[in-house]
């Protein structure tokens, strides 16, 4: 199953309202569901999929780096997935992500390791979350290029370099906190483009993505916000629009700001 267009993001999301949040969203039509073992959700998420057919589900969970004993790297990196398969109660992952980056870590034997589960039949696809250039060139360096890259990129972080990069060498960028901690939808902007075509300046944020063929994870847990976030599909920015938006650019973080890594 491809990736689709628009997914969940699960972060502090747990427990019952976790479970909740998503059996309404797979009723309006979501079947992206991105989670992580860091969010320790995995249960709540087995809870609203258990009656879902699977193979109408895409899954994303990511494992952490402190689940890597780097003595036994193939065996702990199996041991982790094993886990979120049993805590999730599925018998394979569409995709799983190495979480975060740390270069002074062998992430190279470490994805490797990951791509052997695809032999297992245990994921579909592995790839990286919050990896620059320079950690993308150091895996493809040693033969090791993840499938995905999903990091922060929204219009006032448009990675256009990272994205190019990972264009070129067949990598997908995935969009995660599209909307800044919500601080995008403060934008002027957005709120005049959104007047324009009656939509709100979630919806232009998620449309911009879209047409630049980004797929994206955009958390939400009203049903207000889960089916504002599905409709997007009939309207199209135009080319001086996209412009508009693209300038917005400002380098901002909103997630790991003063992570050393992103300057490796």
């Amino acid at each position: 199953m491809a990736i689709p267009p628009i997914g969940i993001g699960t972060w502090e999301l747990t427990g019952k309202e976790c479970t909740k949040v998503l059996e309404l969203a797979l009723s309006l039509g979501y079947r992206h569901i991105d989670t992580a073992h860091v969010y320790k959700n995995h249960k709540a998420v087995r809870d609203a999929i258990k009656d879902f057919d699977r193979r109408q589900l895409f899954l994303t969970s990511k494992i952490a780096l402190e689940q890597v004993d780097v003595k036994k790297i193939s065996a702990s990196v199996e041991k982790a997935c094993s886990l979120a398969l049993r805590e999730l109660e599925v018998e394979y992952i569409d995709l799983y992500l190495l979480h975060w980056p740390d270069h002074t870590l062998p992430l190279s034997k470490i994805f490797l390791a990951m791509e052997k589960l695809k032999e297992k039949g245990m994921v579909k696809e592995v790839g990286v979350s919050n990896f620059t250039m320079h950690h993308l060139r150091d895996l493809i360096r040693d033969e090791a290029t993840p499938a995905f890259n999903q990091v922060e990129f929204h219009p006032y972080l448009h990675q256009k370099e990272l994205w190019d990069f990972c264009s070129k060498n067949q990598i997908t960028l995935v969009s995660y906190r599209p909307f800044g901690k919500s601080k995008l939808l403060k934008e002027p902007l957005f709120t005049k483009i959104g007047k324009k075509y009656g939509k709100s300046s979630a919806q232009i944020v998620l449309r911009w993505l879209l047409q630049k063929q980004i797929p994206t994870i955009p958390k939400a847990s009203s049903e207000e916000h889960l089916r504002d976030n599905l409709d997007i599909f009939g309207f199209f920015l135009s080319t001086s629009e996209m412009k508009a938006i693209d300038r917005l650019h400002c380098n901002k973080r909103f997630c790991g700001e003063d992570d050393p890594e992103f300057d490796y």
